[in-house]
């Protein structure tokens, strides 16, 4: 294979205030034709700035230096007209969040004719023709009728689609994929990996491919370069990396996996809530009268019970009614049928009679980031619920803010710093640390460790684990990452488009799942073959 992109000893540092940080330290790597190369680090290792520096899409603070080839043509003494030549024609990216990538008041027929018309010159039929076979390579389905859609209207999934197809609009021979499937179901995170290697092969293009998930390397890589604290810190062929690695922080990574199973529950454990037959439709209205002409059903006849000290997984694809059956359980959104909580019918209570409940009940939430507000410091978000429904009688509320990030690995003198101060997995130990503070015996996990690097899972689930052996938690368990809800659930659920198609005892379903929805979940999760 001939070499196509070089890179060599590349420095980058950002300057701040007057403060200069570094983020890549004479880094060096290079991918040859046809060949995939994985870029693998946790979050600040420096693997994005390490890719955006070789189309030089820095901002100005950015300082770079080395030597980034393409082609045998040295781009860091490119011109601005030169690098445009380059970006999109010869290399293309796709980011890790394509609902913030795409611009939600446009056409994605409009977006995928931009960078067609900017390039190739193409407009009206022509380019409109360009666009549906792009589409349609793809696999975007009816593709001439979705020209018209925006953003907000696809999936997931598609939304990934239509970033990869605006990536190969002008036929680029290197293609860098920015964490792609992070945020994805694990069907869906599946059908983008075999995608990508589809696509790679028929176009006969290059792949530098950035992640922090060492599974999808292993499916796409064909060589591994290991990140930390902004150097390569070991790099080989995929098979040589997984079977042999030599870099205690590769072994690390490596061994950075949620196992094991959940402490036992003993008979007796009381039952915190239980739901039978409840079900959640949302109303569409249309016409002047917004008369009620159908319903969205979004969960359609679910029965759940959980215990004190117990977990209940749920899992299923975007959409399929996960989050909506957990804000239901938690009086947040209307439904019908019956949910009981420690024994008592809550459906029918008011307002005002739900809210000393709701100490008892908690929710966090995927992104700490977005559920954090950043005008507030850390001991004001984790003390904002003790003003809400009291503290303890004769406990100081900065005693007990202090107490409880403690008990979370956090340092009490950190509560006046603010959230954007801290990195991810601090940001999720803040989150369980508001929800923790009123001493609550259901707690709702919405994703709670998807966002998160590989080795501060592991963290968050050892923590979670312990506050529930602690304080006899009942969990409900939100995730898509099968591994995960795994090592922490007792009993499982999946659901399909508003239906609970399976359920029971976690390590029976996990070794015997019966309904083939739940077999292809398992298979893309976890590797193993569909019965």
């Amino acid at each position: 294979m001939s070499l196509l992109l070089e890179v060599k000893d590349l420095s980058v540092s950002f300057r701040q205030d007057g403060e200069v940080t570094d983020a890549v330290k004479g880094v060096t790597f290079h991918v040859d034709r046809g060949e995939t190369v994985a870029l693998v680090g946790e979050s600040g290792s420096g693997k994005s700035v390490s890719a955006l520096s070789t189309v030089q899409l820095l901002p100005d603070s950015a300082t770079v230096t080395g030597q980034i080839s393409y082609d045998g043509k040295d781009l860091t003494a490119a011109s601005e007209r030169e690098l445009r030549q380059v970006r999109g024609n010869d290399i293309s990216f796709i980011f890790q969040e394509p609902m913030t990538s795409l611009n939600p008041l446009h056409t994605l027929e409009k977006q995928i004719t931009e960078s067609i018309e900017l390039h190739q010159g193409l407009r009206g039929a022509a380019a409109r023709a360009k666009v549906v076979e792009l589409m349609e390579k793809v696999g975007i389905r009816d593709a001439e009728s979705r020209l018209s859609s925006y953003p907000h209207q696809l999936s997931g999934g598609q939304r990934q689609r239509v970033m990869i197809a605006m990536a190969l609009a002008n036929g680029p021979e290197l293609l860098i994929a920015d964490e792609p499937t992070t945020a994805l179901d694990v069907t869906i995170q599946a059908q983008i990996l075999e995608l990508l290697a589809d696509l790679k092969r028929r176009e006969n293009m290059s792949l530098l491919f950035i992640t922090h998930d060492l599974g999808v390397v292993r499916k796409i890589a064909d060589r591994v370069c290991v990140m930390q604290h902004g150097q390569i810190v070991e790099t080989g062929p995929t098979a040589q990396i997984f079977d042999n690695p030599q870099h205690p922080y590769t072994k690390l990574l490596l061994e950075a996996e949620s196992t094991g199973v959940p402490v036992a529950v003993p008979d007796n454990a009381p039952e915190m809530v239980a739901t039978e037959d409840l079900r959640i439709w949302f109303p569409i209205q249309t016409g002047l009268l917004k008369r009620t002409t159908g319903h969205v059903k979004a969960v359609n006849a679910a029965t759940v019970s959980v215990r004190a000290g117990e977990t209940l997984g749920i899992v299923g694809e975007s959409g399929s009614g996960k989050t909506t059956l957990a804000l239901a359980i938690m009086r947040l959104i209307s439904s019908k049928g019956s949910i009981q909580f420690e024994g008592r019918e809550i459906q029918g209570l008011s307002s005002k009679e739900v809210r000393p409940l709701r100490a008892d009940m908690q929710i966090v939430f995927q992104d700490p980031y977005g559920s954090l507000s950043p005008r507030m410091t850390v001991e004001q978000i984790i003390a904002e619920g003790l003003g809400v429904h009291g503290t303890e009688p004769g406990r100081d509320r900065r005693e007990m803010v202090s107490e409880i990030m403690t008990e979370v690995g956090l340092k009490p003198d950190m509560m006046h710093r603010y959230p954007h101060e801290f990195s991810g997995g601090q940001r999720q130990r803040i989150a369980i640390a508001r929800a923790m503070i009123l001493r609550p015996k259901l707690v709702v996990l919405d994703e709670p460790t998807s966002a998160l690097d590989m080795t501060v899972q592991v963290q968050i689930v050892e923590l979670l684990r312990k506050l529930q052996q602690k304080y006899k938690l009942a969990y409900l368990f939100i995730s898509h990452d099968l591994k995960v809800v795994r090592a922490m659930s007792h009993k499982v659920i999946v659901m399909k488009q508003g239906d609970v198609v399976e359920s029971g005892d976690s390590e029976e379903l996990f070794a015997n799942p019966q309904v083939p929805y739940t077999q292809q979940l398992l298979a893309a999760a976890l590797d193993l073959k569909a019965k």
